[in-house]
């Protein structure tokens, strides 16, 4: 027979004070102020996402291109803008790029290599052949030279086409008819006495006469057209000469200006590309040199002598410009590092402007634009990745110019086919780049599971560390890095004991006693705001309290929510006791979250009982308010019950749970053992301590586990305790496991160290439940019963009943039936 138990255990003590908030030093720091620490900025706790940076930076080998993922305000922009600064200053400064017109298919531009710093030169070069040739071509033209070959020229054709009009104009003369030059043509008239007949003398004639005289003309109207006919022949024999005496005349000038850039170019570049270029100019200025006597004629300089003229910004010279399309000028040590911030497909490919001319769009290779993968060529790319995958095809463009390594200039009209005006096929340009994409690390798992070209492309990843180890280093450290970050931003010098403050709310952040946050992001933000308090106070050094108010003012801002749920708690519009006993009802505890704020809040959670078939209902996920992780922990709990309970009988439970006056969704598994206490209670009868809240996960073997967000629900909790007046009788009951993670308000510790409120870790669900009943749980003898009184017994007990009410009511609804069968 099993041996009976004490009943009304006392509240246990629970946790003491030191271990709610274990608070940095201020002292052990080693300085009084930051001014004593020499401002270093240093990465934390990084070094695998370090390792994982220097080797993109510095691997020659083609697509281990980086990820860097990691949460907002750990340092993943600096460090990679530190990092591969330092790498780019190791590396060559690259070439620079240029296009030039394509004189047989202009709508095709020439990409062309430089080398660093001379795009700008060449451009310059280019601009200065075509202002003295504007000036000395023209002068060639009106030199006596020119004059007197044109002069032979025109006298030439002039008596080339003047001897055949003449020796018929002297036949027909013989004939006695004369030809006329007219403004319409030439024309043939009858002669009289060596005098062309006037119409009236002509009608005057015999029929027989004037009948000779037409078919005279006609005869030698015939002859004229054919001496005519040579007339276009000789014009064209005439335009070609003279277009020969102009490419003659200007091949001498143009040659020769044309042969000294090339020379220039020669020691500095070695491509065949530029020296193919220069020829392909001298040929085209060479036939069309009436381009720079159009220049010289159409316009006027104004004041401004001939010389000095600009004359490579007229329109009809863009054909001879030079489109920098990157120019690495002798300011540049290193190799570039782009960041683009707005990474669209015309910002990261480059683009092709239009200009309007006579109501339709038109473009030239002066009208390319770069992009972000041009100025980065040779060197390193970084882009924010979400960014990068919101902007339309700006991704499949990045992916194909790494793919393919070069950079293809197209526009989104073109891409979506709505483009119906001139545009350019422009050559693609080599492409030699590292790009760095920062992102978080869902982005990153979707990426890699929807995108089998990611991984391809970005072999690296570089994860940031959200936390540190709290040790005695790293403490050093992390404060070396808080002096670092102040004077970065022109900050007071902060005290030893806000030093010390600062490291406490890193504490918080980190939701672990033993670690420090590395979201120095969010450190920075205090540090400004506390600044400002300083400043209000006319202090020279931040203060402990300056971080302490920035702190609570944050949190205040923040709250408006957090003291509507509070303020309906304590005018009992959502029902929580706080004191008293009641069977099959705890105080459970959750985390709210808005934006970067978080919150604890109690719920009520009840529990009912009777006979069944042993379903165990939640209400919650009838109504599709419960979430997944919820519901396993109600199966969990079920299996508990049924695994440690009347192990010989069928299970004959009806039980209900339900969140009281929740009105929204409810995941996570953290109240499970909570609902758990609240059925255990509502079997064995016996009243749960309504001053005592419950946090902690549960699995099958009845151990308690740990659950997020314990700081958050533990102060929740004591807020309405303390709206209510805190008796000595309130607490939390918490997982033996999270007791590392205890980094509790000041107001919380005080009141502990008063008396006033308990933090009870518990390990196991019999623990929990005699700090919940006063009473003991009781372990099962060696005979297999419970000690008579306790906890389980009389769960046991209920259950046992269950299941004999369940076979004694199926004896009587199967009598009846029997009866009837009898013969």
């Amino acid at each position: 027979m099993a041996n009976s138990v004490s009943q009304n255990l006392p509240l246990p003590d629970g946790l003491r004070p030191e271990a709610l908030r274990p608070e940095c030093d201020p002292t052990s720091l080693g300085f009084e102020t930051t001014d004593a620490l020499a401002a270093r900025f240093e990465l934390l706790g990084q070094d695998r996402a370090v390792d994982a940076i220097k080797l993109s930076a510095g691997i020659r080998h083609k697509d281990f291109n980086l990820y860097v993922l990691g949460h907002e305000g750990t340092g993943r922009h600096a460090a990679v803008s530190n990092l591969l600064t330092q790498a780019a200053a190791a590396r060559p400064i690259p070439c620079d790029w240029v296009y030039v017109n394509n004189f047989e298919t202009p709508h095709k531009p020439n990409a062309m290599q430089l080398p660093s710093g001379m795009a700008g030169v060449f451009r310059s070069a280019m601009q200065d052949l075509v202002d003295d040739l504007a000036n000395e071509i023209p002068a060639l033209f009106e030199s006596e030279e020119y004059l007197t070959q044109r002069r032979a020229i025109e006298e030439e054709f002039g008596q080339r086409h003047e001897e055949p009009i003449a020796a018929f104009a002297e036949r027909a003369r013989e004939e006695n008819v004369a030809l006329l030059r007219t403004p319409m043509g030439f024309m043939l008239a009858a002669m009289v006495d060596g005098q062309p007949i006037k119409p009236d003398v002509y009608e005057a004639l015999p029929d027989d006469q004037k009948e000779e005289i037409d078919t005279k003309i006609e005869r030698l109207q015939d002859h004229l057209s054919a001496v005519l006919r040579h007339g276009p022949q000789l014009e064209k024999e005439h335009r070609q000469r003279i277009e020969a005496l102009h490419a003659d005349m200007a091949e001498r000038v143009v040659s020769l200006r044309v042969q000294e850039l090339a020379d220039r170019f020669r020691e500095t570049s070695r491509d065949a590309d530029m020296l193919e270029y220069l020829k392909q100019v001298r040929e085209d200025m060479t036939s069309n040199a009436e381009l720079f006597l159009l220049s010289k004629r159409n316009t006027s300089n104004g004041p401004f002598p001939e010389a000095i003229r600009k004359y490579h910004r007229e329109p009809h010279f863009a054909r001879y410009a030079v489109n920098v399309m990157v120019s690495h000028d002798g300011a540049e040590r290193s190799a570039p590092v782009i960041r683009e911030g707005l990474p669209s497909l015309a910002h990261l490919t480059g683009r092709i402007e239009h200009i309007s001319e006579m109501g339709a769009l038109t473009t030239n290779f002066t009208l390319l634009k770069p992009g972000a993968l041009h100025r980065a060529n040779g060197g390193y790319l970084v882009l924010d990745a979400h960014r990068l995958l919101s902007e339309p095809f700006a991704w499949d463009a990045l992916k194909h110019c790494l793919q393919n390594q070069s950079i293809a200039i197209t526009s989104l009209a073109d891409r979506l086919s709505l483009a119906s005006t001139t545009t350019l096929e422009p050559d693609p340009i080599p492409l030699d780049v590292r790009v760095v994409l920062i992102g978080d690390r869902r982005l990153h798992m979707l990426l890699t599971l929807l995108d089998p070209e990611f991984s391809d492309l970005f072999k690296l990843q570089a994860d940031f560390e959200d936390d540190v180890d709290r040790s005695a280093r790293n403490t050093r450290l992390l404060a070396r890095l808080v002096a670092s970050c102040a004077a970065k931003d022109a900050l007071r010098p902060l005290t030893a004991a806000a030093v010390a403050g600062l490291l406490d709310h890193a504490v918080r952040l980190a939701d672990d006693s033993k670690k420090f946050t590395l979201r120095i992001g969010a450190l920075s933000d205090v540090m400004r705001e506390a600044d400002h308090y300083a400043t209000l106070a006319k202090r020279k050094h931040i203060s402990d309290k300056d971080i302490s108010k920035a702190i609570e003012q944050a949190d205040r801002r923040a709250s408006r929510i957090q003291d509507r749920l509070r303020e309906a708690v304590n005018r009992k519009t959502i029902l929580i006791d706080t004191s008293g006993a009641a069977v099959g009802q705890v105080n459970g505890l959750s985390v709210i979250g808005i934006g970067n704020h978080r919150f604890g809040r109690p719920s009520r959670i009840t529990a009912r009982v009777r006979m069944g078939a042993g379903k165990l209902v939640d209400i919650e996920r009838e109504v599709d308010l419960g979430g997944p992780l919820h519901s396993k922990g109600v199966l969990i709990l079920g299996a508990y019950l049924a695994s440690h309970y009347a192990l010989d009988v069928p299970a004959s439970l009806h039980a209900s749970l339900v969140f009281e006056q929740s009105y929204g969704g409810v995941d996570g598994d953290s109240a499970s053992s909570a609902e758990l206490y609240a059925l255990v209670s509502a079997l064995s009868g016996v009243p749960i301590r309504q001053g005592i809240a419950v946090t902690g996960s549960v699995n099958q073997n009845g151990e308690v586990q740990a659950i997020g967000g314990v700081n958050e629900k533990i102060e929740g909790f004591f807020d309405t305790c303390k709206a209510r007046r805190l008796t000595g009788q309130q607490g939390v009951l918490i997982p033996v496991s999270n007791v590392d993670h205890l980094m509790l308000r000041r107001d919380v510790v005080k009141a502990v160290e008063a008396g006033t409120f308990r933090i009870i870790p518990v390990r196991t669900i019999d623990q929990g439940i005699e700090a919940l009943t006063g009473r003991k749980a009781g372990t099962r003898a060696r005979n297999g019963a419970f000690p008579t009184g306790s906890i389980n017994a009389l769960v046991e007990a209920r259950l046992r009943a269950f299941a004999e009410t369940r076979r004694r009511f199926g004896d009587r609804t199967s009598a009846p039936d029997r009866q009837e069968g009898k013969p």
